[in-house]
């Protein structure tokens, strides 16, 4: 039988294709194997295939240009927008650069910090927990006979701590302030009160936090604080037996196909691939390493301790999939929800001088809306009653701080009512992007082409 050398050709392709897939394989599995706490897994999921070039439309002219001014004047590196319209995905698309020094431009599929965005997952896992019967939201967290237990945290000063429920961590009304600065951000005092190494665990800080009394009498009224969400990550280890991130994944995460989300690291040579590099503003001062080396860094390259933040502020995603997630949390039955509509309906009740769980915000209308922002990082996710959701993400700190939001959502919203016709196309589903797929081998195997993000820095290169 004769073979033309274009079939030999193609055959050698293959065999070198796949040889060299099955060579990543085994390398990921061992540097897995290597460290269990260490996330090394390769980001496999669909999101590679949503790219700018999807939502490039006359339709979106108005919005893109109103993004690209928005950046522009606040001087933001680089950002991303994902819009739903009943449940279907109709734009998703990157403004700006993911890597300055590098020139790689923003996709919607690069991951993120989305800071304080963290709080809503986290709740949602806490519903979640109280679905199954595992926990409830008036049991008290603090004490001999309640959830932490451990003789670290009975060590406590202030009686009233016992009082102390999930709900309460929930909604901000423990009894916590930042009166005398962020218990998750005062690592270096922390250790010195402790006698302890840096970096402090986050068993360290509730345990620092407890030492001291309560800034007010629990259930009282809220007051907006991070170690509350600090709190519920150790709830949640405990009840489980596995950390919070792995609970998290198997539970919220892995029911609605999402598998690019992930804790930070807090080094810039530690980010995932594929997730954004962060900026601060021009004169934005170093500070000394959260690990406690000499070293200074940006406190979003090292300076703070956004790992240690967990449950309260640490996650990293794209928002494609913060736009999955949404949905799935919103009460709405055009896209299928991980929570049940009690549990959906127990995150949005606001009462009068109380935070609402997980959320930041609800306004007159109905509307939805989380906020998040730190150095480097600045994010809005909001779910309107309208039938439109949104997503919006920078990799960049603004000198307005926690109010870029606001400034956001004043932009998006304007660019919104602007437009009549809207796609009717779902950028969820595979079939509406297969005029914009790539060739084959891309798709079966994108990690030869660099379009899966691998963790690189235990991984062994191909010699």
């Amino acid at each position: 039988m004769k073979l033309s050398i274009n079939s030999i050709g193609k055959g050698l392709f293959i065999l070198v294709s796949m040889f060299l897939l099955l060579t990543v394989d085994c390398i990921i599995s061992e540097s897995e194997g290597a460290s269990a706490n260490s996330e090394r897994a390769s980001v496999v999921n669909d999101n590679h295939s949503i790219t700018n070039n999807l939502s490039e439309s006359n339709t979106f002219g108005d919005l893109d240009r109103s993004v690209n001014r928005f950046i522009r004047k606040w001087d933001i590196k680089g950002a991303a927008v994902a819009i739903a319209k009943e449940g279907k995905l109709v734009y998703a698309k990157g403004f700006g650069y993911a890597d300055v020094e590098h020139n790689q431009e923003v996709q919607p599929y690069n991951l993120f910090r989305v800071a304080s965005v963290s709080k809503l997952i986290t709740a949602s896992a806490i519903m979640k927990l109280v679905e199954e019967g595992r926990l409830s939201l008036t049991d008290t967290v603090f004490g001999a006979h309640a959830i932490l237990n451990q003789p670290v945290f009975l060590g406590y000063v202030d009686p009233r701590v016992e009082k102390i429920t999930v709900k309460n961590l929930l909604n901000h009304s423990a009894g916590w302030t930042t009166r005398y600065g962020d218990h998750m951000f005062m690592g270096e005092e922390i250790a010195r009160a402790l006698n302890k190494p840096m970096p402090v665990s986050l068993e360290d800080i509730v345990a620092f936090a407890l030492s001291k009394r309560l800034h007010f009498e629990p259930s009282n009224h809220s007051s907006y604080c991070n170690i509350g969400y600090g709190i519920l990550q150790l709830v949640i280890e405990r009840i489980t037996g596995i950390n919070y991130e792995d609970y998290v994944k198997s539970a919220i995460f892995a029911p609605i196909g999402i598998t690019d989300a992930f804790l930070a690291f807090n080094l810039d040579e530690m980010r995932y691939a594929n997730e954004v590099k962060y900026y601060e503003v021009h004169d934005a001062n170093p500070i000394k390493s959260f690990n406690g080396a000499d070293t200074l860094l940006l406190k979003s390259r090292g300076g703070n301790d956004i790992r240690t933040l967990g449950a309260a502020g640490g996650w990293v995603i794209s928002p494609i999939s913060l736009m999955r997630f949404l949905l799935s949390v919103d009460g709405d039955e055009q896209y299928p929800d991980i929570l049940s509509k009690q549990s959906v309906a127990e995150l949005v009740t606001q009462d009068k001088g109380y935070h609402p769980l997980g959320w930041r915000w609800i306004t007159r209308d109905g509307n939805y809306l989380r906020t998040g922002s730190f150095p480097g990082t600045s994010a809005l996710a909001v779910v309107r009653q309208d039938g439109f959701s949104y997503v919006f993400l920078t990799n960049t700190s603004s000198w307005v701080g926690p109010r870029l939001p606001y400034e956001v959502e004043r932009v998006i919203s304007r660019s919104i009512s602007k437009i009549d016709t809207w796609p009717s196309t779902d950028l969820f589903k595979p079939i509406t992007r297969r005029a914009y797929h790539e060739p084959m081998l891309t798709r079966i195997n994108p990690i030869l082409v660099g379009k899966i993000p691998v963790r690189t820095d235990k991984i062994k290169p191909l010699l």
